[in-house]
């Protein structure tokens, strides 16, 4: 196995079916690139790394037959990857949130292509908010500061779905910025893959009724 798949299952140790699964969503991803701008070009040849692993850290972190919903899922990270880590399991599924019509037909290939557990929503979150329910997990990757995304997922954090948001180095003045509007209970979760970002894990939404001096 290459030094990019052993790095891959050092995160979580996916079976060859899902790894094949997996190289055929990056040649895909790749293809469709060259016509959308799915993601920065400069990390297309890092996207192992820098995304395919990046990505699985979440599933990592709560795997098993979950229910989840995946804002802004533009390329299918993590929400893409997620979905066809769930093949693993025999249960759950993904329910991806995305309103740029080129970027959710792109999902909708990649899900039928390598028979992902995932439906491509083609609207807003808010859009979404009053028709889908049952979902354990929320999670969202490069989208928004983190009082927006708390607000946007509030619909489902606030019926006892755990938030799982990718965050950069800036992660800890969100934070911070969040918490004057929002209570939640928080866990850090170190990136295996970028030393510079975490995962942060929320529970206990709610919004407060005061802002914060």
């Amino acid at each position: 196995m290459n030094k990019v798949y052993s790095g891959l299952m050092e995160i979580y140790p996916v079976s060859r079916e899902t790894l094949e699964r997996l190289e055929h969503f990056v040649d895909l991803f790749t293809k469709w690139s060259k016509a959308i701008n799915l993601v920065a070009p400069s990390t297309l040849p890092d996207i192992w790394r820098r995304h395919i692993a990046d990505s699985l850290q979440l599933y990592a972190l709560n795997p098993g037959p979950n229910v989840w919903l995946d804002l802004g899922s533009g390329g299918g990270f993590p929400g893409v990857v997620t979905a066809i880590a769930l093949l693993e399991t025999g249960g759950g599924h993904v329910d991806l949130i995305e309103s740029n019509q080129k970027k959710a037909a792109f999902l909708r290939a990649a899900l039928s292509e390598t028979g992902a557990r995932g439906t491509v929503h083609a609207v807003r979150a808010d859009q979404a908010a009053g028709s889908m329910s049952g979902h354990d997990a929320v999670s969202a990757r490069a989208l928004a500061e983190l009082g927006q995304l708390l607000s946007m997922a509030s619909p489902w954090l606030e019926r006892g779905a755990t938030a799982w948001f990718h965050k950069g180095r800036d992660y800890r003045a969100e934070i911070e910025n969040a918490r004057g509007s929002w209570a939640f209970d928080l866990v850090e979760h170190r990136s295996r893959v970028d030393e510079d970002s975490v995962i942060l894990q929320i529970d206990q939404v709610s919004r407060r009724t005061v802002a914060r001096d």
